[in-house]
C-alpha cells in the first residue's frame, strides 16, 4: 500500500491525481489527462464542482436533454432531463405531443407531509412513558423554537410528535414519529436538526421526571434522522381522453389498444416481476428531472420503491381505466424535492434547469417530476403493446454502436440510413460498419447516394 494512502484527504488536488494515476494505471500520463479533459474551463466553475463532495478529480457528465411540448395544467413547460439512457427523452417528448392535443396532463399535489424519527430504547412501564411524554410534548417544540423560526415564516414547521411503541417488533424499542412541512426546500437538515433537539430534550427532561425510576430515567436514544419513505408526501398525474381518440397507430385500433393497454397495467399491478421493470420505466422519466434539479433521486428511489409496497405487494405505481368510453391513466408518487437549499442555488446548472421550469415553487416541480414519470410509462407501454419497446430503442442506441466502432461521420451517416428499415442490434451495426471498411469507397457513396 502507498505511503502516499495516509492523510489523503489533505493532499491537494493536483497530488491525488498523480497518486492515483501512478498507483492504479499502466499509462498514468493517459489518465491524468482524460480526467484533465473533463475539468470545467472556467477555473471558478471547476472550484464550486470541487467543493461539492470529497476527494474530487474530475467531473463526471451526464447528457442534459429537454422535453418541451408538456402542457400541465393548462400551462406549457420544457421539461429538464439528465440522464445517459437512450430513448427516455424522445419518449418524454412524444408522450408530450400525443397528449398535448388531447388536453395536456394534470397535476395536483394530494399531500406535503414529510417525516422524521427518533429511534430510542426505553426499559420500564409503558404507561410511565406515555404520561412522560404527554407531561413534556410541548418542550420539543419549544426546545426547537430556534431552529423552526424561518422555515415558520415561510409557512412550514414541525406538524406534530407522536411516541410510538414498538415493543412488539424489538424488545425496548420506542420512537418520536414526527411531521414536517419544509415548504420549498426538501427539508433534509432542517428535519434532522429538529430530531437531533428531540433526542437531546428527550434524555434531559427523562432525568427529570421523577415518576421515573432510575432506571427509566436512562433512556438510550439510537439515533435521529428523517425518513426518505414519505407517503403522504404524494403527487397525482394523469390524463385522459375519450378512447376513439386514441387513434395515433393505424395498425391498431383505438378499441384494440385501450384494451391492451390496461392489460399491460393491470399484469404490472399483480406481477412483481412484471412490475419493478414497469416502474423503473416511470422512474427514468422521474430520476431524469430529479437530476436536472439537483435533488436527491437516491431518496426519490427509495421512497417511491417502498410506497409501491404499501399493500403488502411490490406493484405498479401508475393505474389505468376506461369509464363511459373515457380512457383514463394516472400515478400517484411520493416526492419529497425542494427548490431553495442544497444543489439549487449552486451548480449552474441546476439553476438553468429551473429558471427552465419557470422558477417553480417544490409543488409545481413535484407536478412536472410526477408528469415526467408518467409520460415516460405512457411511451413505454404504448410501445411495448404496439411496435414492441425495442424496435425504437435500438434506433435510439445506434449512435452509441456506432461510437463503441469508432464510426466515422460519413459511416455514421450510411449506416443511419441503412437502420431505417433494417433491424439494428450490435452484431448487425457491426457487420455493416466492416462491410462498409472493406469495400471501395467509390460504391459505398454511390449506394449511399
Amino acid at each position: 500500500m502507498s505511503k502516499a494512502i495516509a492523510g489523503f484527504s489533505k493532499l491537494s488536488k493536483q497530488e491525488k491525481i498523480n497518486w492515483l494515476a501512478n498507483e492504479h494505471f499502466s499509462d498514468p500520463q493517459a489518465a491524468k489527462k482524460l480526467l484533465e479533459n473533463y475539468w470545467n474551463t472556467d477555473a471558478d466553475v471547476q472550484k464550486l464542482h470541487d467543493e461539492f463532495i470529497e476527494n474530487t478529480i474530475t467531473n463526471f457528465y451526464l447528457p442534459l436533454g429537454i422535453a418541451p411540448g408538456f402542457i400541465i395544467n393548462g400551462r406549457e413547460y420544457t421539461i429538464p432531463m439528465a440522464i445517459e439512457e437512450s430513448s427516455v427523452v424522445a419518449a418524454a417528448s412524444k408522450a408530450a405531443k400525443f397528449w398535448a392535443t388531447r388536453g395536456g396532463f394534470k397535476a395536483t399535489v394530494l399531500n406535503t407531509e414529510k417525516i422524521g424519527q427518533v429511534h430510542f430504547m426505553y426499559k420500564g412501564d409503558p404507561e410511565k412513558l406515555n404520561a412522560f411524554f404527554k407531561a413534556t410534548k410541548k418542550e420539543f417544540f419549544t426546545d426547537t423554537e430556534t431552529i423552526t423560526k424561518n422555515m415558520q415564516k415561510r409557512g412550514g414547521g414541525i406538524l406534530n410528535i407522536e411516541l410510538r411503541d414498538k415493543t412488539a417488533l424489538i424488545p425496548n424499542y420506542y420512537q418520536l414519529h414526527a411531521t414536517f412541512e419544509t415548504v420549498d426546500s426538501m427539508g433534509a437538515n432542517f428535519i434532522n436538526s429538529c430530531l437531533e433537539q428531540f433526542s437531546k430534550t428527550l434524555r434531559e427532561e427523562a432525568l427529570l421526571y421523577t415518576a421515573f425510576t432510575e432506571d427509566e430515567q436512562q433512556i438510550q436514544v439510537v439515533m435521529s434522522i428523517l425518513s426518505n419513505y414519505v407517503p403522504n408526501c404524494v403527487v397525482r398525474a394523469e390524463v385522459s381522453c375519450p378512447v376513439e381518440e386514441l387513434n395515433e397507430d393505424k395498425n391498431i385500433s383505438p378499441e384494440e389498444f385501450a384494451t391492451k393497454f390496461l392489460a399491460a397495467v393491470q399484469i404490472a399491478e399483480v406481477e412483481p416481476y412484471r412490475a419493478v421493470t414497469h416502474n423503473k420505466g416511470i422512474m427514468n422519466g422521474i430520476d431524469a428531472v430529479v437530476v436536472a434539479t439537483g435533488n436527491d433521486f437516491r431518496a426519490v428511489e427509495a421512497g417511491v420503491h417502498a410506497y409501491a409496497t404499501k399493500e403488502g405487494q411490490y406493484s405498479s405505481l401508475s393505474h389505468a381505466k376506461v369509464a363511459d368510453g373515457v380512457f383514463t391513466f394516472w400515478l400517484d408518487v411520493p416526492l419529497a424535492l425542494g427548490t431553495v437549499g442544497g444543489l439549487t442555488t449552486l451548480h449552474p446548472l441546476v439553476k438553468l434547469s429551473l429558471e427552465m421550469l419557470g422558477n417553480p415553487t417544490a409543488q409545481e416541480l413535484m407536478q412536472v417530476v410526477a408528469v415526467a414519470g408518467l409520460a415516460q410509462n405512457f411511451g413505454a407501454l404504448r410501445s411495448l403493446t404496439t411496435t414492441g419497446i425495442q424496435q425504437g430503442h435500438m434506433k435510439m442506441h445506434l449512435m452509441n454502436i456506432l461510437n463503441q466502432l469508432e464510426a466515422t461521420d460519413d459511416e455514421k451517416q450510411q449506416a443511419i440510413k441503412h437502420f431505417e428499415k433494417n433491424t439494428v442490434s450490435h452484431s448487425a451495426a457491426t457487420d455493416f460498419v466492416n462491410n462498409l471498411r472493406t469495400i471501395d469507397p467509390a460504391h459505398v457513396e454511390e449506394d449511399f447516394l
